[in-house]
């Protein structure tokens, strides 16, 4: 078994300067109380699942209160077989080792995305080194069934509202893959900008918008240079036809917007509760914007505070990302956001676009919601631990330990009496 690598150190100061950082910071008024969700299924648990990228496992955690630990899964339970067959295929072996030495920063990634079938007994994953998703049966752990995507990477994936599907982006192929969650069979595809990345069932299901982030694992970084990070652009598809019903350049609406400054690399995004505004990350800035959908254009722009820490060397900083992570509290009166690069986690008021408490995190690199709706869970990559803050106060509630650099957290469901399954 091959040692987990070690982590490089982190650069010195970055806690007291967040500590002045977060005295400026302003309070965030409590919201309304968030809708309960759904109920699950009889006899099913609702969960949380982590993917450890960097170790090939997930860890399954509570969705709410302490956020305790129930246990882990491996989820490269092939890895021998994989890593044979790429060493035997020159063209797959060289992507391979460039997502190592890319986006992986020196490591495989092993896991990107992850949601459960309807009926808990499944956990399907995005695995980027390997460039497929996999059904990993929990109660056995071993794999039902493997799709390989397009070209050489998986990256993001989306569940439809009713469970039944699930799309991938293929970063490499320019594509997104929509699959039975079940049998693991494609049911459409359609063609995307350069490297397709965050996907977002709406309207029911009806729809499917993908956001296409571009080449983002070269030190041509400069404002100047930016016209060499390629195609990227919003595509909207129907998930019937699978036919693209609308593309958005976001380049032309950022800069009739004034902010020709801005990077159109969307990154995370999130849409409030009744699907009017979208709100995103983009490539390089820390901050967010807002797009209003009704009249298809940007609408406002945040500028959230830099740890003074922070190098300002653009070619350090993860894959083009400044900030990288965003979610919406229920009511969609908060927003938060993961200040990846910045150190820093913080909730943001909706009405005005102003941040909360900066709350300290090491290397945040994604934020969802709890369960019951009243806390923002970040992953702090950096830290190998998941971190809960409270949209009503803006303060850390709870952090858990779990595995190697922590990115995806998503909510799932699990049989009552699940146990993890014995490792191979």
């Amino acid at each position: 078994m091959t040692p987990a690598p070690t982590r490089p150190p982190r650069r010195r100061g970055r806690r007291a300067a967040l500590a002045a950082l977060a005295a400026l910071a302003l309070a965030v008024p409590a919201p309304a109380a968030a809708p309960r969700p759904a109920a699950a299924a009889a006899g099913l648990q609702e969960v949380m699942f982590v993917g450890n990228n960097w170790e090939g496992t997930a860890d399954v955690i509570r969705s709410r209160g302490d956020y305790a630990r129930l246990g882990r899964i491996n989820v490269v339970p092939d890895r021998t077989e994989r890593l044979r067959e790429i060493y035997l295929n020159p063209i797959r072996l060289a992507f391979f080792l460039g997502i190592r030495q890319g986006p992986g920063e020196g490591h495989d990634q092993l896991v990107d995305d992850m949601y459960t079938t309807p009926d808990g007994t499944a956990l399907v994953v995005s695995r980027p080194s390997f460039a497929d998703v996999v059904s990993i049966d929990l109660a056995t752990g071993q794999i039902r069934w493997r799709f390989a995507v397009s070209g050489y990477r998986a990256d993001h994936m989306a569940v439809s509202p009713d469970g039944s599907r699930v799309a991938v982006s293929a970063s490499t192929g320019n594509t997104v893959h929509v699959l039975d969650i079940r049998t693991g069979q494609q049911v459409g595809s359609f063609p995307t900008g350069d490297k397709p990345h965050e996907n977002i069932f709406t309207d029911g299901g009806r729809l499917l918008w993908n956001m296409s982030i571009g080449e983002v694992n070269t030190d041509l970084d400069a404002p100047w240079l930016d016209w060499t990070k390629g195609d990227r652009r919003i595509t909207v598809a129907d998930t019937t036809t699978f036919g693209v019903v609308k593309v958005i350049d976001m380049r032309s609406r950022l800069d009739a917007a004034g902010r020709r400054d801005l990077s159109d690399a969307v990154r995370p995004a999130v849409f409030t509760p009744d699907g009017s505004r979208l709100y995103f990350q983009v490539s390089f800035f820390n901050g967010l914007v807002e797009y209003d959908v009704a009249t298809d254009r940007v609408t406002r722009v945040a500028t959230l505070p830099k740890n003074p820490a922070t190098s300002e060397d653009r070619t350090t900083w993860v894959n083009d990302s400044r900030h990288h992570g965003l979610s919406v509290s229920p009511d969609g009166a908060r927003l938060c956001v993961a200040g990846t690069m910045d150190d820093y986690a913080t909730v943001v008021d909706r009405a005005t676009l102003r941040e909360g408490t900066l709350v300290p995190a090491s290397k945040p690199y994604w934020a969802t919601v709890s369960g019951d709706g009243r806390d923002c869970v970040i992953s702090e990559s950096g830290a190998d631990r998941v971190t809960a803050i409270s949209f009503a106060t803006g303060q850390k509630v709870a952090s858990v330990p779990v595995g190697d650099h922590p990115q995806r957290v998503r909510i799932g469901h699990l049989p009552l009496d699940w146990t993890p399954p014995a490792a191979g």
